[in-house]
């Protein structure tokens, strides 16, 4: 996978300010705020800065979290995991193997068959609908 690398200007000015803050500067959408959180259209989701294909719908569940849930990735290549101790919390937040855009993070009290829950923002996605 061939890394993409840009600069925070060159990002700024392709994701707008809400995307950028969210995608580059590890921000977070308000629960229940974002575009995909109801979103029940089949297709694949695919990282908003960079179009790698990510999560798959049919892994999308309600999780009554407020954000959209997956419990696997559509492969364990296109996500990476770091740890995560910001505010006052120990986490691990996932992000796009191939241009390290923040997506949200992942738990282990999701459904079967994997027990994950990738809690990932709206503003980190976009959806191509099948």
């Amino acid at each position: 996978m061939t890394k993409i690398i840009k600069s925070d200007q060159q990002w700024q000015q392709q994701l707008g300010t809400e995307a950028f803050k969210i995608c580059r500067q590890k921000g977070t959408e308000r629960a229940f705020s974002g575009e995909y959180n109801d979103t029940k259209a089949q297709g694949t989701y695919r990282c908003r800065c960079c179009d790698e294909p990510l999560f798959a719908s049919t892994t999308k569940y309600d999780s009554g979290s407020g954000w959209p849930s997956f419990y696997q990735p559509l492969n364990d290549d296109c996500v990476g995991e770091h740890r995560d101790v910001s505010h006052g919390m120990v986490r691990v937040e996932v992000v796009c193997n191939r241009c390290d855009a923040h997506l949200g993070h992942v738990f282990e009290d999701g459904p079967a068959p994997t027990g994950l829950r990738y809690c990932i923002n709206s503003a980190s996605l976009l959806l191509s609908e099948q």
